[in-house]
């Protein structure tokens, strides 16, 4: 097998995600029932053997440090077995990373220093299952100098992302930024490739393109660097519509990938987990999204009403009603409380008698006795973040209300 780096970009501020991201990084925040953002681009590359991992991080980085020193130990025994934490090095002046092609530039003493043949540059902010390694055999297959992992969407959706134009061996012929007509799929007129910002390079080529685009002041690969390779190198395109995820349901979504990059997605994507055949299948033992770790003790509930929801660890519940909701592990609900649409996050408590619908409660909250949310906007405006969706987020430091 060739010899794998992986670079995970793990620094994006996650604005739109706001307040979830007032005290982390956007790969840092917590998803579905045990997880972080983080842990499933971490999962794909270690299911798919690839083990040799630096994640790049830079704003808000600490609970994202912490998340990754506590529960991602590969082996103290294989050198080659690890993934480890890098701030901004600052090694060409002052300044934090630039863009997606800096924050690697700045780090290519590391593919020195370990010579793989390939390197890997993948994201750190979506939700998908993927098996890495069914793109690195289509990458060699071709002979490629660099691979770009690209996903059909329809042709109306594709307005919105960075469009790639292929020919019919799905070499990449050009790109189009947010196009107002983009150019179709050679195969389906009704679709278009984007690209999903996930990269396979040859490890030297990497070396000579970074090494020219710092002359040229070129930070981004998606904006800069991979538009300028049109019709120089070998550079295809991977149709992620094509992988074969092994465990995958049959009812799942085809090619499952979000950007949970906003409120409303966040809250949809949790939403796709739910259900007797959901869109995301979490429960998936031959392709595993590795889990946070916890050690807290088993949930317990008392004269509980629960329907279609995810539940960790160590919750703790009596006489209440849980509906299409997640919650997080050392969450208390107690009595005479309804929880409907919502996901709560560690360590809540929700008082007697509340009713809360579409919200989003974040780490270490205390929700009043008899507070009902998600029903009278005008009311709720003061105290708690209102999605533009409609969506309500209790912030990390509690709820004033």
């Amino acid at each position: 097998m060739a010899k794998v780096l992986a670079f995970v970009l793990a620094g994006g501020k996650g604005e739109r995600l706001f307040p979830l991201t007032a005290f982390r990084s956007k790969p840092a925040v917590p998803f579905g029932g045990r997880y972080r953002i983080v842990d499933f681009v971490l999962s794909n590359l270690v299911n798919s053997g690839i083990f040799s991992i630096y994640l790049l991080v830079q704003y808000k980085s600490q609970s994202l440090i912490e998340h990754i020193r506590q529960h991602w130990v590969l082996s103290p025994i294989l050198k080659d077995h690890f993934i480890a934490v890098v701030p901004p090095q600052m090694r060409m002046g002052p300044e934090w990373f630039q863009g997606t092609a800096d924050a690697v530039f700045q780090n290519i003493n590391l593919i020195s220093a370990h010579r793989p043949d390939l390197v890997v540059v993948f994201g750190a902010d979506h939700i998908y299952r993927m098996d890495l390694r069914q793109m690195i055999d289509f990458h060699l297959r071709n002979s490629a100098d660099v691979t770009v992992a690209a996903r059909p969407v329809p042709i109306e959706e594709a307005t919105h992302f960075g469009v790639i134009q292929t020919d019919q061996a799905q070499q990449i012929v050009g790109f189009q930024e947010k196009p107002e007509h983009p150019t179709p799929m050679p195969a389906d007129p009704t679709k278009a490739y984007v690209s999903m910002g996930n990269y396979i390079f040859n490890s030297d080529f990497l070396v000579k393109v970074l090494t020219e685009a710092q002359e040229r002041k070129f930070h981004d690969f998606g904006a800069h660097i991979l538009p300028s390779l049109v019709g120089k190198a070998r550079m295809y395109a991977y149709d992620f519509g094509t992988n074969q995820v092994p465990g995958t349901k049959p009812y799942e979504e085809k090619g499952y990938w979000r950007d949970v990059g906003t409120i409303k997605a966040y809250y949809e994507a949790h939403m796709d987990m739910l259900g007797e055949e959901p869109k995301f299948e979490l429960d998936n033992r031959d392709w595993p999204i590795y889990p946070s770790g916890q050690k807290a003790p088993a949930s317990k509930f008392l004269k509980v009403q629960i329907d279609d929801s995810i539940i960790a660890e160590g919750v703790r519940v009596q006489d209440a009603t849980i509906r299409r909701s997640i919650v997080r592990t050392g969450v208390v609900i107690e009595s005479g409380t309804v929880v409907e649409d919502s996901i709560l996050m560690e360590g809540t408590t929700v008082q007697r008698g509340c009713h809360l619908k579409g919200v989003i409660v974040d780490k270490h909250n205390v929700i009043k006795a008899g507070t009902r949310i998600g029903f009278e906007p005008e009311e709720e405006r003061f105290g708690l973040h209102i999605d533009p969706s409609g969506i309500r987020v209790i912030p990390r430091k509690g709820w004033r209300g």
